[in-house]
Formats: structure tokens, sequence, C-alpha cells
């Protein structure tokens, strides 16, 4: 079953992860959105990364900020892929979040996209790409979804 989880440290993260959300959407990909705070709620976190496979889960989005400890906690408790998605913050406009979660130590790979909307959106073209590798159908719909974003781009200025 290709099953995503999309997960945050807080509810407000949320308006940056629905963009990966809405896409998935489109694509009609099944997941499931959680908040788990690696700081606040670790007992959930570590239930989550330590059953997300047996729970059916192929890929995890996660999306964090400030210390953006998240990602990286739940990398190094599962092997599935993990794609971090800094959460644009107050302080330094997502910088902080970026590099928390970009500089992970030899051994815990998390997969680590830009700051904020075009993140969360990456991240959900790259679990679908991760998906697509073993899916026919959803590979057609990934090439058709990208032929048609090359065809939006005009040859001439306006």
């Amino acid at each position: 079953m290709n099953k995503i989880a999309i997960i945050m440290g807080s509810q407000s993260d949320w308006k940056t992860m629905q963009f990966a959300a809405d896409l998935l959407d489109d694509f009609e990909i099944k997941y499931d959105k959680l908040i788990i705070s690696a700081h606040r709620t670790p007992e959930r976190l570590y239930e989550f990364a330590k059953n997300a496979k047996q729970n059916s889960y192929s890929v995890i989005i996660a999306g964090a900020g400030g210390s953006a400890h998240l990602p990286g906690m739940v990398a190094s408790l599962t092997t599935l892929p993990v794609l971090g998605v800094p959460i644009e913050s107050n302080f330094s406009n997502g910088l902080d979040s970026l590099l928390s979660i970009v500089q992970m130590p030899k051994g815990i790979p998390v997969g680590t996209l830009a700051v904020g909307k075009a993140g969360s959106i990456n991240a959900a073209l790259l679990a679908i790409s991760i998906l697509s590798l073993n899916d026919p159908t959803l590979h057609k719909s990934l090439v058709d979804w990208k032929n048609k974003q090359t065809s939006s781009v005009d040859k001439i200025p306006k």
C-alpha cells in the first residue's frame, strides 16, 4: 500500500504542510496528517517512528521549525525515507530550521527540501517520485503533471 505520513511539530506548521497534502490529494495518494512534537510528545514520536513501516507508510514527510529536530529524530528510528521540510520561523525566516534539518550526522539521512511552501510541494513531489518507482500508473500521472507544468511556461514574455 502506498501511504504517506505528513507529520509536523505543531498546529502552526499545518499552514505550510497543507501544500504537500493538497498535491497528494491531486494525485489521489493516501496520507495521514499528524502532529508529533520531538520535544513535547517524545513518546508519540517514538511510537510513530518505530511502527511507521508496520502501519503501511512508504514515505514520511516531516515539517518542523525552529530547532527542527522532528525529521532527524524520526529518521533515527525508521528505515523509511524521511523528507524534511523546514518551516519558516519568525527568528530567521526558516534558516535555523533549514540548518537543523540539513546538518544530520552520518548514518541518519533526511532528504532536506527548501524552506516553506516550495519545500512542502517538492517533498510531496519527491514522495510521489519514490512511490512511482513501483507503480506505472502513478509514474504516468507524474509524467503528465510535469509535462503540464512545462507546457504552462510561455516562450515569450507578455
